[in-house]
This record gives structure tokens, sequence and C-alpha cells, in this order.
């Protein structure tokens, strides 16, 4: 083998070298990561990364690939806990994290950006959703998670169309202490203001989201 060939057949495998290691979002998705204790997505979340609604498992396609990564580091150091995820997050290389994470968000989701249309005037619970109650310092759920409850940016993401009681069980981590990682602790103080019926309602208020609309 000339001198020639042999750099440029070196060349080819370091070139290849971090294709061939970097991990599979989609495989780990499917089938968990390189650690036994790294269990499947698809099991809780749905083939589709959509949720199961009626066991309480929250959708996670389409979902930003910051906030994704972000909740899995959070699991990790503690900031917020669930004894299934846990575990799970500590067994997922960082490699791994940001693949599945990647993966999940180039998946489609089901459109939940237009709020339905119906009359709020008399609806406390449309209208704790929409506005809000700022004399006990609660901002309405679509101010910061933006229109319809779809979402904005890595720190807040969709409402819409998740299912209620996973949505209550978040808002309930808020207020016991066992979820805390959210910026300036905004949602800490918004869940202990708001009564359980409220937080009831708002859940079940976003979990129809995807099939009705809605302008405020």
């Amino acid at each position: 083998m000339t001198p020639l060939r042999r750099v440029v057949i070196g060349s080819l495998l370091i070139l290849a070298w971090p294709m061939a290691h970097a991990a599979d979002g989609q495989k780990v998705f499917t089938q968990g990561g390189a650690n036994p204790a790294a269990m499947a997505c698809l099991g809780c979340h749905g083939p589709d990364g959509k949720g199961i609604a009626a066991a309480g498992f929250p959708r996670l396609a389409g979902l930003p690939a910051g906030y994704l990564s972000k909740q899995l580091h959070d699991w990790r150091n503690g900031s917020r806990k669930q004894p299934v995820m846990e575990p799970l997050a500590k067994a997922l290389s960082e490699d791994e994290i940001k693949a599945v994470s990647a993966y999940l968000a180039s998946l489609p989701a089901d459109p939940a950006g237009n709020l339905w249309r119906q009359q709020i005037a008399d609806d406390p619970t449309t209208r704790m959703a929409l506005y809000g109650d700022w004399n006990r310092q609660i901002p309405g759920c679509v101010q910061c998670h933006g229109p319809g409850g779809g979402g904005v940016g890595e720190h807040f993401p969709p409402l819409a169309g998740q299912p209620a009681s996973y949505l209550v069980a978040q808002l309930n981590a808020w207020r016991e202490g066992s979820r805390s990682n959210d910026p300036n602790q905004l949602m800490v103080g918004v869940a202990k203001a708001m009564t359980d019926d409220e937080i009831k309602a708002v859940a079940e208020f976003f979990a129809r989201s995807a099939s009705q609309e809605v302008t405020p």
C-alpha cells in the first residue's frame, strides 16, 4: 500500500469514527440506551412519542430538544424527581441524551397552537387559563406558554394536548417541592397559589385543546 493510500484510508476512518460511535436517537427511543437501565421511551410515551393519555404519560413528540435535554439532566441532578425517570436519566450517556432529545424534537406533534372558540365571560376555569388571577399573582397560563398553550422556547413547554393527569401531577410536584427546576421558581409560586379545583380545571382545559379551538 502506498503512503498516499494509507493517508487517504486513515483520514476516512477518522471522519467515520464520530458517525460510527454517535448515539442514535431513534434507537434510544425504541430500544433504550447502552446501559440496560436506560429503558426504551416508547413503552410509556407511545410509538409516535405522543404520550398515553389514559396512563398520564405526556407527549414528547415535537417538544424543543433543549427542553427535553434539560429535563433529563434535571432528573439526573435531583431538581426534578420521579421514580421511573430518575434512574433512566442517570443511565443515559450525554450523547444518548442529546440524540434522543433531537430525535423527539423532530417528530411531528398534533397541532396545538390555536385556542378553541367558546364563551369565557362566565367561565372562571377558562379565565384562569387565559388570564390568570393577578390579585393572587397568578399569570394566565398562555401568557408564558404561548397562544393555545402551544409552548414557547426551551423553558415553557406545550400544555395543550397533554394528559390532564400529567398536568395535575406536575402542578402538585411544584407545590410539594419534588420538582424545582423552573427558571426563577415561577411555577412554584403559581402552583402554590392555585387551589386543587383550579389545578384540576386548568389541566382538563388544556387536555381538551387538541380537538377544539378557542380565541381569548
